[in-house]
């Protein structure tokens, strides 16, 4: 990167110069940006990152077979065109290959080592109150659909429905609450940070 006088070299000069760009943008974002965080595809950067570093070039959004990944509208401001998922309109299958993540050019998403064993794409809680098994009407739906099983969420001595601490917040529990509006709620893991 340096040359015998100890200059740096050409390259050397614009990746410092690229790296330090991005961290100021980072800053910058992080401080204009409302305390607003979006549920966003597995394998996504912390927020100020994933809107710095996401070209909104809409590769995710095509690739996914469910058609769950969409464009935040102009309205987002900053945000605008960035991918998020409505987990209560459609929820995430948890593809094996998280062909989202693969298809991305930077690193906004990028597949994590252990696949989706480390994914937390959004935390769920339940609505005690909207759900039918605080009435003693018996269900279980939710934990029939979840695809990771037991370790994610199951259902307690008296079948009320319990998150474990394997859910991945894909939402399949969401979409297939039998309650309207759902008695599952989907919230951006930042916002509990």
């Amino acid at each position: 990167m340096t040359d015998d006088a100890g200059r740096l070299d050409r390259r050397g000069f614009f990746t410092q110069g690229l790296q330090r760009a991005l961290r100021e943008a980072v800053g910058a974002l992080t401080e204009r940006m409302a305390p607003v965080s979006y549920i966003r595809p597995p394998g996504a950067l912390p927020e100020p990152a994933f809107v710095a570093a996401c070209t909104r070039c809409g590769e995710c959004v095509s690739v996914c077979p469910v058609h769950a990944i969409r464009p935040l509208p102009s309205s987002a401001g900053l945000a605008a065109g960035t991918p998020v998922l409505q987990l209560d309109v459609t929820a995430c299958i948890m593809c094996e290959t998280m062909p989202c993540a693969q298809v991305c050019p930077t690193p906004a998403l990028d597949v994590p080592p252990w696949g989706w064993r480390d994914v937390r794409i959004a935390a769920l809680m339940v609505d005690q109150g909207q759900c039918i098994t605080w009435r003693d009407v018996e269900c279980g739906i939710c934990v029939r659909v979840c695809p990771v099983g037991e370790d994610a969420l199951t259902l307690d001595a008296r079948g009320r429905p319990v998150i474990g601490a394997a859910c991945t917040g894909c939402g399949q529990c969401i979409t297939a609450c039998v309650t309207t509006p759902s008695s599952l709620i989907a919230t951006p893991t930042e916002m509990l940070s």
